[in-house]
């Protein structure tokens, strides 16, 4: 038995960036991006949403339609950190980008403008 401190958080599921381009070419992914709008403008994955971590709310993401709604940022800790807000409002997104954008473009994989 191993004991925890404090309660437990669920584990956040994790796609690569090569995954998750995958999904987006076959219309099963959509991809909010939880950086600042800043960060945003600078680049981010194509067709990517952008609901900042600053003003999070898990009520307010967009309805994925049926695809699984992926969250990311730079590097995997703000997606993280939005991941435990829709958990604790029961939101039914628990998917983010493994490393984040950063990830993504060292994959060398399309930036959008």
């Amino acid at each position: 038995m191993v004991l925890g401190f404090g309660k437990s958080a669920p584990a956040h599921k994790e796609v690569s960036a090569t995954e998750l381009q995958a999904m987006i070419a076959a219309g099963q992914a959509l991809v909010v991006d939880v950086r600042e709008a800043n960060e945003f403008a600078e680049g981010h994955i194509p067709g990517a949403v952008n609901r900042p971590l600053s003003g999070f709310q898990a009520s307010k993401l967009p309805d994925g339609g049926g695809k699984t709604v992926v969250l990311n940022c730079l590097g995997g800790k703000r997606s993280g950190m939005a991941l435990d807000k829709c958990s604790t409002a029961q939101a039914a997104v628990d998917t983010h980008l493994a490393g984040g954008f950063d990830a993504w473009t060292s994959a060398g994989l399309p930036v959008e403008r």
